[in-house]
């Protein structure tokens, strides 16, 4: 029988939410134990200590990133009861395209794609997770009929990647009016 987790003591709290500002700051593809540890207060040891490895942090930092994706996801769910699935995909569009959003979505863009390119280790299934999670929250919003359908996980999946492609453009030309323009574009077409 597997044993339960541990709760993380205080410090490890606070050396991850560090981290976690860190990370969003300059991302993970680089990360080095001694700057990280620099910035944010502690050693290289303290941290292998409390996560057991670089690898154990950066899983850790990727499970905190999608706390924050699934608290968002949450919020959404709370807010638009009874919203289609086209008013539910803008509304998520607003969040994602929101300046203040920049570093988580640049960190789970960056562990989506490391998820593909090495899918063993700390990004294992990440971007998995991710696509399900978001799918899962999309079927909330289309009718139970259509949400059972393959018609319909055809339409989420649609919304989804429109969404995503959406976001890669964004975070890389910045350019809000004219990816805005285009999701709203796709999801009147729903």
């Amino acid at each position: 029988m597997a044993e339960p987790a541990r709760a993380p003591s205080p410090r490890e709290s606070e050396l991850l939410e560090a981290a976690y500002d860190y990370a969003l700051a300059h991302g993970l593809a680089d990360l080095s134990l001694r700057p990280l540890a620099a910035a944010i207060g502690s050693s290289p040891r303290v941290l292998l200590f409390l996560f057991g490895s670089k690898e154990g942090l950066v899983r850790a930092l990727l499970a905190r990133a999608r706390a924050d994706e699934l608290a968002m996801l949450d919020a959404l769910r709370r807010e638009e009861p009874g919203t289609d699935l086209a008013g539910s995909a803008g509304r998520v569009w607003e969040w994602l395209a929101a300046p203040a959003h920049r570093g988580l979505l640049n960190l789970w863009i960056e562990g989506y794609a490391r998820s593909l390119v090495a899918p063993t280790g700390a990004w294992a299934g990440f971007g998995q997770q991710t696509v399900k999670d978001w799918l899962a929250l999309l079927a909330e919003f289309q009718p139970p009929a259509i949400r059972r359908s393959a018609g319909g996980a055809t339409q989420r999946t649609r919304v989804l990647a429109v969404l995503r492609g959406a976001l890669l453009d964004l975070l890389a030309t910045g350019d809000i009016k004219r990816t805005t323009a285009a999701v709203h574009e796709q999801l009147a077409a729903l």
